[in-house]
């Protein structure tokens, strides 16, 4: 590498440890320049300090909050960070601000929210706020809401359906049929080979049948944590609980809990109700949903309960465990879900962790781009300690 490489090379790492880490001095743009910051990294400076800007009572500190709660200042500074920065880097931002400066109570007013980059935090920002929204703030809320869902959805709906819908074709597959279920142009196909001269006939040693008409071959049921540790996974549940339930193989219900439990299945057909039709950020009752949760279930054998919690269990441990034990012996498919979301692996419980293991009731967390092949392996009674192993590799 050239000398005039290698002095490019150190300006550039210069400036962007520069406007990482900010400037302590006063000397504005004159102090910018000497790390090689104009034009537009001055602007992009300016946003950062704005929201990160140097403490000075701790020269080692990382940039301290400093944007200040004032409504035409903080839509300027939103429209800033969107024409400096990638989206995934709004993203951070945003859910900095709203930590930081404490943005949530400006979220009430329509001009702010009209200007914010819709995303899965704003989702369960707003899905926490929902009961304190005023009126003339629902509207544009919902619509912020509903932009994330139907993005989300056009993404995840597609794999979702392909491995559920793959999983189900044995299921659907009836080889032993009865008369008035027998498909006879295939059956006749397949025993072709039968033809008897003499008869003029086929004789069908293997009889193919049409699916069994059933009100629905597996009864799935999302049991999900509305605690505020629990919000983005929360949005992606209800997200695909809707899918799940547009699939008229499956009887799909939604049920959350807090210290509460809350049944959403009958508004499963839009997703934004779902998610306003939560409580995020109270306290958690496992046992008492579960409790709940038994009384829906009416083939056993044919359910898959999911579990979505970090099972910090905030009642009667020893009761849920009872119940949980319970519905293993009853047949149920139990699988726990400790997250459903991108952040990666999530404190949680491992007393309660680890009696799942024991009970053959797999605890892990889960991305919501990995959750339809977790669902295609539940519904074909798939090893998914095996996939778990794997995907940790």
């Amino acid at each position: 590498m050239s000398e005039d490489n290698e002095h490019k090379d150190e300006k550039e790492r210069i400036r962007r440890w520069r406007l990482a880490l900010g400037d302590s001095s006063e000397r504005g743009a004159q102090g910018a320049e000497e790390f090689g910051l104009s034009g537009d990294d001055m602007s992009m400076d300016n946003a950062l300090a704005m929201l990160y800007d140097r403490d000075e009572k701790n020269k080692n500190a990382e940039r301290a909050a400093s944007l200040g709660a004032s409504s035409p200042k903080v839509a300027r500074w939103l429209g800033d960070i969107r024409k400096y920065f990638p989206t995934t880097v709004v993203s951070v931002m945003q859910k900095d601000a709203m930590e930081k400066l404490n943005l949530k109570s400006m979220l009430t007013e329509p001009e702010l929210l009209s200007t914010l980059t819709p995303d899965i935090n704003l989702v369960a920002t707003l899905a926490a706020l929902s009961s304190t929204l005023p009126s003339k703030s629902k509207s544009t809320a919902r619509l912020v809401v509903k932009k994330v869902t139907d993005e989300l959805t056009r993404r995840l709906s597609n794999p979702m359906r392909q491995a559920v819908i793959g999983a189900l074709n044995k299921a659907k597959r009836n080889n032993r049929p009865r008369h008035s279920e027998i498909d006879w142009n295939r059956t006749i196909r397949l025993n072709l080979k039968h033809y008897q001269p003499q008869f003029k006939t086929v004789i069908p040693e293997r009889r193919v049948g049409f699916s069994r008409k059933r009100s629905s071959l597996k009864d799935i049921i999302m049991l999900v944590d509305q605690s505020g540790s629990m919000a983005t996974s929360v949005v992606y549940a209800s997200i695909y609980a809707a899918v799940l339930a547009s699939i008229s193989a499956l009887n799909t219900k939604l049920v959350v809990f807090d210290t509460a439990v809350v049944d959403l299945s009958d508004k499963l057909s839009d997703p934004v109700d779902v998610i306003f039709g939560t409580q995020l950020g109270g306290g958690t009752d496992i046992n008492s949903a579960v409790g709940y949760v038994e009384t829906l279930i009416s083939r056993p054998n044919e359910t898959i309960l999911v579990l979505i919690s970090d099972l910090f269990e905030g009642g009667n441990q020893s009761q849920l465990k009872k119940k949980l034990l319970r519905l293993k012996g009853m047949g149920v498919n139990l699988i726990a879900l400790l997250a459903l979301n991108d952040d990666g692996a999530p404190a949680f419980n491992p007393d309660l962790a680890a009696f799942m293991a024991q009970i053959d009731a797999p605890a892990f967390a889960c991305t919501p781009d990995q959750f339809p092949e977790v669902m295609a392996l539940a519904l074909n009674h798939g090893d998914l300690a095996a996939w778990i192993a794997r995907e940790k590799k």
